[in-house]
């Protein structure tokens, strides 16, 4: 049975951009438009020419996007005035690109209330734009705004705004979910009526996420009869954002129900660049990696309860529905007060150490965890603490930093001045760092990471050195209250690695996070041990 073609629309760089929040450079948006021609979407919404000297600039000149086809943006024409002189419409038909997509209003209340004109204008003007476009050889896509709301207040006059378009040449007529409020059910009934006017193959879907149902409602539109998706990577887009097609695209190629009735462009091997490209994104809008994203979150595959990662490496299809790796995603064992000698045990695999599961020292571990964790440790979000704290234990574990000292001060005169000094010992000798912050913990960072040429022996190490977050958590109240410091750090091979450290100081924690971070870029660098006086 030959497969039907399914098609996949990105509007990241338009609806996406309309994210609070979220403001793209012209160098933003060609390096995004680059990773999604990589992945072969079929369409890439750029912008909309003429809204804003951003997206005039990226319309200016096409960039090079292989098959994906850069497309404009833009609505319909004003009321009043012809197609050909609506000043709207012209930086459309003249951005470099050969396809643009119109939004035009389906529902009669937004007729009246928003546009503030009567339902035969509005028709007219669909039309008129439609013809205008599709005689200049543009390839035309019509994005009926509000269209489920409209057809369930008035069917009639919501097709009716549909037709305009499609007979008028339209290649793709998109149904959208503008305010968000449409179950699957829902969709999938009008769609079925919908389908009785406008073929399915020149349908499509928009959906927002405003009752976490915008992927649902794509892939019920799908099973229903429309054959274009559009989305965005992570979801981004106004309020509660847009159906993400990074949960999207994999369900279409690995689920039976969509891969064996549907092609895609996209190659089946273009999936394993989905983890890249959804934590790209976060990259260049300096956010933090949903870690519970389906497929490609940090969380997706991860493994906590003891049963769960003693079944998994049995047979990882006890609790993960996919391979990660067909995602670009991996596997991780969590370690935490619920785990068991399993995950440690994989753990240490995942760390190249061989050790026979019934030798005491996996149980050592485990019970310094549990230990650990009862006083606040949290090592499920703390990889690069754990795995020096394994190896301590194992007994492979070199000294680096020997701390003899370190103080912090705060004075407040006309201004607060935060100062603080490290003493540390190496091979013999005693190395004294000094730095000022805007706070304690910033004072201790700067003291330690601005005299790391003090630090003759491990300066190379160091040098490019990160620090990319900082968290506190207070884990109980009163005067008593345990702190829990997590930092997060990098370097230049872009890989992350997080520490910990809990005590009753909030400064004690810090430092001990602090340190754990510089031990572990040492240990993963294999740099030499500090050597003792003798």
């Amino acid at each position: 049975m030959s497969k039907e073609k399914l098609y996949i629309f990105d509007t990241t760089l338009r609806d996406g951009a309309q994210t609070e929040g979220v403001d793209f450079s012209v160098e933003d948006k060609n390096k995004i438009a680059k990773i999604l021609s990589n992945i072969g979407v079929d369409y890439i919404e750029g912008g909309w020419p003429g809204a804003n000297p951003i997206d005039n600039e990226f319309f200016d000149k096409s960039p090079e996007l292989g098959t994906s086809k850069f497309t404009a943006f833009g609505m319909t024409k004003k009321n009043g005035v012809s197609a050909d002189n609506d000043p709207n419409l012209s930086p459309l038909m003249n951005a470099d690109c050969k396809t643009v997509c119109v939004v035009g209003k389906t529902w009669d209340f937004h007729v009246k209330t928003a546009l503030g004109i009567n339902n035969e204008d509005n028709l007219k003007n669909i039309k008129e734009t439609a013809k205008h476009f599709v005689k200049n050889k543009k390839e035309f896509l019509f994005d009926a705004e509000h269209f489920f709301d409209g057809y369930k207040n008035n069917p009639n006059y919501a097709l009716d705004c549909l037709k305009q378009a499609y007979d008028e040449g339209a290649r793709w007529v998109v149904l959208c979910d503008t305010n968000g409020g449409t179950l699957p059910n829902e969709v999938g009934e009008i769609i079925n009526k919908v389908i009785k006017v406008i073929p399915g193959k020149n349908l499509g879907i928009h959906a927002h996420n405003d009752t976490e149902n915008a992927v649902s409602n794509s892939l019920t539109a799908v099973l229903a009869g429309a054959r274009q998706i559009q989305g965005t990577i992570n979801g981004l887009g106004e309020r509660c954002g847009n159906a993400n097609l990074i949960s999207i695209i994999p369900t279409l190629f690995l689920k039976k129900t969509f891969s064996d009735k549907f092609d895609l462009n996209i190659k089946k091997e273009k999936l394993t660049s989905l983890t890249e490209c959804s934590r790209f994104l976060d990259e260049v809008l300096n956010k933090k990696p949903n870690k519970s994203m389906a497929y490609v979150g940090g969380s997706a595959f991860s493994h906590k309860g003891g049963l769960h990662v003693s079944a998994v490496k049995k047979d990882p299809r006890t609790y993960e529905h996919v391979d990660p790796k067909d995602v670009g995603n991996h596997r991780n064992i969590v370690i935490s007060n619920q785990a068991g000698r399993s995950n440690i045990m994989s753990r240490l695999e995942n760390y190249g150490i061989k050790i026979n599961s019934k030798d005491s020292k996996v149980q050592k571990i485990l019970n310094e965890v549990k230990e650990r964790e009862f006083t606040g440790y949290s090592y499920d979000g703390a990889d690069a603490s754990f795995e020096l704290l394994a190896n301590k234990l194992l007994g492979k574990l070199p000294e680096y930093l020997k701390v003899k000292s370190y103080n912090v001060n705060v004075k407040k005169d006309n201004e607060l001045k935060t100062t603080a000094e490290v003493t540390f010992i190496i091979d013999g000798k005693e190395i004294n760092c000094e730095g000022e912050g805007n706070g304690p913990v910033n004072a201790l960072d700067n003291a330690i990471r601005s005299n790391f040429k003090k630090v003759e022996k491990y300066y190379k190490y160091f040098s490019d050195l990160k620090l990319l977050d900082y968290k506190v958590r207070i884990l109980n109240t009163g005067t008593g209250a345990t702190t829990r410091v997590s930092i997060e750090s990098t370097d230049k091979t872009g890989k992350s690695w997080f520490t910990i450290g809990v005590s009753q100081n909030i400064i004690e924690a810090s430092f001990k996070a602090l340190i754990d971070s510089l031990e572990y870029k040492l240990f993963k660098e294999k740099a030499p041990a500090n050597i003792h006086e003798k």
